[in-house]
């Protein structure tokens, strides 16, 4: 029988020490003692958490060695920062931050490169977001965002838009009821809006088996090029269910055409 083992930046995965629940407490005490060997017992002993999170991201492109190093100092810090008094658990605490460390590190890295000043008034408007999100309990507006950190509505878009990672059109971005809406749903299509085959197809016939909603929908999507959020706020319903009515619609049309 073959082994599993895997070498990340030299270590053998296969071999990583796994730490029992009296072990990490007796560790961590150690810790907070100062003992530095106990320290690195207990990093050795949560590396699996690491490589746990790092497939996560597999589909990011990045060397795996270098994630891993990263998620490495996200457990470090996990570990310098975690109270033990508190009734949580170390992996808990600990998950979110390798992730958040990730995160940094594969939005600073990006292939598309954001200007220092750029970042730094993104991360204004996001800590700003956060702060009045907690005093207000609602969520800020854009104003209210560019007025506490008196920068430019117009600035703050543009740095939060500069500092977003690519993502694939066909990411999912909601699920309901089965129903999952991807990127490319919000997004029209003005130089390709489907009339080629709907003409070449007379689908005019085909829409009479419509319902008069479904009927409308499909002008919309497919005539207008409109995106399924313009269409629901249109019509006054969910994106959900505008998904749903246009795929019902579309398999009528092809069942009559087929």
């Amino acid at each position: 029988m073959t082994s599993n083992k895997v070498k990340i930046c030299g270590v053998n995965t296969a071999r990583l020490p796994l730490l029992t629940n009296e072990e990490k407490t007796m560790l961590f005490e150690r810790i907070q003692k100062g003992d530095k060997e106990a320290r690195e017992l207990y990093i050795r002993g949560n590396l699996r958490l690491v490589l746990s999170v790092i497939k996560r991201f597999s589909s990011s492109n990045e060397n795996a060695d270098d994630l891993f190093q990263i998620g490495c100092i996200g457990l470090i810090k996990a570990i310098d920062n975690f109270d033990c008094t508190m009734d949580v658990k170390f992996s808990t605490y600990a998950v979110p931050m390798i992730v958040g460390e990730i995160r940094r590190y594969l939005r600073d890295n990006n292939s598309i490169r954001v200007s220092r000043s750029l970042r730094d008034i993104a991360y204004k408007a996001i800590y700003a977001r956060e702060m009045l999100s907690r005093e207000t309990s609602g969520e800020p507006t854009l104003e209210q965002i560019s007025e506490a950190i008196d920068v430019p509505k117009e600035d703050i878009v543009y740095a939060l838009d500069a500092i977003q990672s690519p993502i694939s059109l066909y990411d999912p971005v909601y699920t309901e009821g089965g129903d999952t809406l991807y990127v490319m749903d919000q997004i029209s299509d003005r130089k390709n809006k489907e009339e080629n085959w709907v003409r070449d197809l007379s689908l005019s016939e085909a829409m009479k088996k419509l319902t008069p909603r479904e009927n409308h929908i499909i002008n919309l999507r497919f005539f207008e090029g409109r995106t399924q959020m313009e269409v629901a706020e249109e019509i006054h319903i969910s994106q959900a269910q505008v998904s749903r009515l246009e795929k019902n619609a579309l398999k009528t049309m092809r069942n009559y055409l087929s």
